[in-house]
């Protein structure tokens, strides 16, 4: 039980990453309602549109006329990752995150880590290349980054198939396991810049208690965006970078207990 417990929001993830795909797949094999489409563009419960803002931007810029219920769907997932999940999206859906998962893990059983320090990229790739992804969409007609997004070619295939799609897949987990540590997530993906831009006043964070913090550095080693806990072992407060996945590893490995997940509007509350 003591290891489910120190696993538990990872254990989590996975069960809503799984549950997702399955639902997915069950609407295209066996005609359910609950969930239909993608992660593109969905249509929950048969009634609520849902819809990749990302995406619905790079449409717009590319002169697509889009209906309704497609912006409705960006705006419902824009606005709830903008004010509850910051860039949860890529920790709690994102089907990517596993794979990268899976090429960290072994990083750490390989003791490659050391790689890193050969080959250095900006964490700020990631804005450069949304920014291209646009004026690409704007140039070309097309949404340009959902033409090659390992996202949505995962996410697609375990729907549906995964195909020559794999090569991609395939791609990304040798970049992470023999490249960059956390280097697609990290570095590369504009999606995951674009939630960190719209998420970075999102309420649900991470809480440091420098009082109860041993500087054991736990945290800072398992976390996939380590800028974001430069206040560990300093002072207690928020971790506030958008880059923050709300992932929880740093929760879980904490043996102080001086990470947790808090409210950011309730703990300013309490403290007047």
């Amino acid at each position: 039980m003591r290891w489910v417990y120190k696993h538990r929001l990872i254990i989590l993830r996975r069960l809503l990453q799984s549950a997702l795909i399955l639902l997915y797949a069950e609407a295209h094999i066996w005609g359910w309602k609950i969930l239909e489409g993608d992660l593109g563009s969905s249509l929950l419960m048969g009634t609520i549109p849902l819809a990749d803002p990302f995406a619905v931007v790079q449409m717009s810029i590319a002169g697509a006329l889009l209906g309704i219920d497609v912006l409705i769907g960006a705006a419902i997932i824009a606005l709830f990752y903008a004010i509850i999940g910051g860039r949860g999206f890529c920790a709690w859906v994102c089907p990517i995150n596993i794979v990268t998962d899976i090429a960290n893990g072994l990083r750490r059983m390989l003791r490659i880590n050391e790689v890193e320090h050969r080959v250095v990229i900006s964490r700020g790739l990631r804005y450069w290349i949304l920014g291209i992804s646009l004026a690409l969409s704007a140039l070309f007609g097309v949404a340009a980054f959902e033409l090659i997004s390992p996202i949505g070619i995962l996410n697609r295939g375990l729907i549906v198939g995964i195909g020559f799609g794999g090569a991609v897949i395939v791609g990304v987990f040798l970049f992470d396991l023999f490249g960059i540590k956390n280097g697609f997530c990290g570095h590369l993906c504009p999606l995951g810049g674009f939630y960190s831009l719209i998420g970075r006043f999102s309420v649900i964070r991470v809480k440091h208690n420098q009082e109860q913090c041993t500087q054991c550095m736990k945290c800072t080693n398992i976390c996939p965006e380590k800028p974001v806990l430069h206040m560990i072992g300093k002072r207690s407060e928020f971790v506030a970078m958008g880059e923050c996945t709300n992932c929880g590893r740093c929760v879980e490995v904490c043996d102080d207990e001086a990470l947790n997940f808090e409210i950011r509007l309730l703990s300013k509350q309490s403290k007047e």
